[in-house]
């Protein structure tokens, strides 16, 4: 068998009498494209920061390609291939699209302490930066200011420089929120298109670009997992429709 590209087993965290996390047992294999959904209050952003380090777990050990990762920092889990979108790195709006993928490519290459030289003489690094912009439709834009982008294409911007951190493992914490429909197909697109060797995880409100995306899907509520599948037998599941969708069942 593989090792996944990401595993919790038993994940737990409480904040005082508050359990925000009760023994989640979560993988995500290698290439996988899953979404994780819940109501408000289900405890998705907890789970994400206790995969990407944000906070430390109670109890429950979290693994990346079969290391441990458990009592690793954020930067740590950055560098063996775990990236977040909105937690890479805030966008220099003064600065153009590309001196902002150039920066993320700058840091995986550890020539973050030289970052601020002239573009010119880090041929290599501008050129990947540029590549990144080529594969997700934003190379018109290479020498705007991000400030004078409109919020779906920053939103782009910000996965080129998550993909700019070359991760094994993307997450992506509601890429379509604020961003009008018509955009939103874009973002869809461009994470369709995304590497396939690339693990995947979107939290994401929007069920329709969720079950346009997900091959698999989890749901948790209060903390826990409460059922985890396929799109269909998660569209089908009335535990699912209860507490998510809305629909009661008498």
């Amino acid at each position: 068998m593989s090792v996944p590209a990401i595993a919790a087993r038993g994940l737990s965290k409480s904040f005082g009498a508050l359990a925000v996390a009760q023994s989640i047992d979560f993988t995500l294999e290698r290439g996988a494209r899953h979404a994780l959904i819940g109501p408000n209050g289900a405890g998705k952003t907890t789970f994400v920061n206790l995969l990407t380090g944000r906070l430390q777990a109670d109890a429950g050990t979290i693994e990346l390609a079969g290391v441990d990762v458990t009592r690793e920092s954020q930067a740590a889990r950055v560098k063996r291939g775990l990236a977040r979108t909105f937690q890479i790195n805030q966008l220099f709006r003064g600065l153009s699209v590309l001196e902002n993928v150039t920066l993320a490519v700058s840091e995986n290459a550890g020539k973050a302490g030289d970052m601020f030289r002239a573009a010119g003489s880090k041929r290599e690094i501008v050129a990947r930066a540029f590549a990144l912009l080529e594969d997700l439709g934003l190379a018109d834009d290479a020498l705007t200011p991000v400030r004078a982008l409109a919020y779906g294409r920053q939103r782009l911007v910000e996965i080129a420089i998550a993909l700019g951190l070359e991760p094994k493992v993307l997450l992506l914490d509601e890429p379509a929120a604020g961003v009008p429909s018509t955009e939103s197909r874009v973002i869809l697109d461009v994470i369709a298109g995304l590497p396939a060797d690339i693990a995947v995880l979107i939290i994401e409100h929007d069920m329709d670009l969720v079950f346009r995306f997900a091959r698999e899907i989890t749901v948790l509520v209060q903390g826990a997992v409460l059922t985890r599948g396929t799109p269909q037998a998660i569209r089908s599941d009335p535990r699912v429709r209860e507490v998510y969708l809305g629909e009661r069942h008498g």
